[in-house]
């Protein structure tokens, strides 16, 4: 048995299971950069992340930020600020392309997700939700039931008034039945938010009146309108907000996954001041709210991204991927093209080029393929993989995922 087996044997009996963590894939030994080294000393190139490793794994500059902090202030209990925190608020404010913001942290996505839930059910007085079917915003009895509107049923019931819309993405017709099923929810007048990912983690792009024709029935009947950037956020899309591509201001925005710098769980919720209406209420009592460690990791991660000009590489970086797989689709049938922004994109293959069926089977194989090629990846839909990368990526790794996708295409 090899120290991987082990380690994968002990961690499948030590964790309750469940679906996408345990049993594990494998064991790491290392991560750093766009690399992932397995504990048997095999390396693979991340193309996944958790959509955490916006400046790559291990960034050293995190690292030593995060050890400069323990030996400064390492913890502060509820109801004492502290520099890191308070800087990282204004941070977030500055980057705020709406009219004066506010912000409260947390320390994971889906508990900022029902942060901003709250606050736009004390807003409105109303307590009923809008949001799209297939979405994820976390997995919370209040996110998760964002999420699906048929969970498992051996889970119980989760927050009532959640109705759920078609997804934009469902077809040539989605994106209008999405308006039109919108419309008549908050035509009852109970509707406190419409939450949705301006673009959707598989990478889906919106027609670009979609979210601003959103805005306008929102702002019809009082409803708020908030974008779960938590994946697509921090200039992933080549803007520092990816609602910035599509021309619709929302009430709130949360953030999370890179926030902690790939390093440690925190999350955030920004937006109108306006919304700053129950100073009386603990709409986000969290142990770590205001930790300064995980906000200086995420003050350094925002001063990076500014020093480095990281929201621009992000969008350069994106279309030569986008050229590059152009590139491959031309040698290689099966591989059909990309979809996405910046770099959270998919690329998307034609099963019947590459003579399999279409469906999950096919998916598999994809997820197998890029395994075997060195690629670490997760399918985006029954014919796509993800294709994420760290906006610190260069143009040599770019050529050396370009040709691993070549070669795993070669394989389907």
């Amino acid at each position: 048995m090899t120290e991987a087996d082990d380690l994968l044997a002990r961690d499948s009996a030590a964790f309750f299971h469940q679906h996408g963590s345990t049993p594990s894939l494998g064991a790491l030994h290392a991560a750093r950069g766009i690399w992932l080294e397995d504990a048997d000393g095999r390396r693979f190139i991340d193309l996944h992340g958790n959509t955490v490793h916006h400046l790559g794994h291990g960034n050293p500059e995190i690292v030593a930020a995060l050890k400069a902090q323990l030996d400064e202030l390492a913890f502060a209990p509820r109801r004492y600020t502290n520099p890191p925190a308070v800087a990282l608020a204004e941070a977030l404010q500055a980057r705020w392309p709406g009219p004066p913001a506010r912000v409260l942290f947390a320390t994971g996505g889906s508990d900022a997700i029902e942060i901003a839930i709250k606050l736009a059910r004390v807003a409105t007085g109303r307590s009923e939700t809008v949001s799209l079917e297939g979405a994820y915003h976390g997995h919370g009895f209040g996110a998760f039931g964002l999420s699906s509107a048929t969970p498992d049923p051996r889970l119980g019931a989760f927050l009532p008034g959640r109705h759920h819309v078609t997804p934009y993405w469902a077809g040539e017709t989605g994106p209008t039945r999405m308006l039109e099923e919108i419309a008549r929810h908050l035509a009852t007048g109970r509707i406190a938010a419409v939450i949705a990912e301006p673009m959707r983690a598989n990478c889906h792009v919106p027609p670009a009146d979609l979210w601003p024709q959103v805005r306008a029935l929102c702002d019809a009947q009082g409803t708020k309108l908030i974008f779960d950037e938590i994946p697509s956020g921090l200039g992933k899309t080549g803007r520092f907000f990816a609602f910035e591509h599509f021309g619709a201001l929302p009430d709130l925005a949360v953030l999370g996954k890179a926030l902690g710098g790939g390093m440690v769980p925190l999350a955030a919720v920004i937006g109108d001041a306006r919304l700053d209406v129950a100073p009386e209420l603990e709409l986000g009592h969290y142990t770590h709210e205001k930790n300064p460690l995980t906000t200086r990791a995420a003050l350094t991660a925002l001063e990076i991204i500014a020093r480095d000009a990281l929201v621009a590489r992000a969008e350069a970086a994106g279309q030569r991927l986008r050229e590059g797989i152009a590139a491959i689709a031309m040698r290689v049938p099966c591989v059909t093209g990309t979809r996405g922004l910046g770099l959270l994109q998919a690329v998307e293959f034609a099963p019947d080029r590459a003579g399999h069926p279409p469906g999950p089977a096919f998916a598999a194989r994809l997820v197998a393929c890029a395994f075997a090629a060195g690629l670490s990846t997760t399918a985006k839909d029954d014919a796509s993989i993800g294709l994420s990368l760290p906006l610190t990526v260069t143009d040599a790794e770019i050529a050396e995922v370009l040709a691993r996708i070549e070669a795993m295409a070669g394989r389907i």
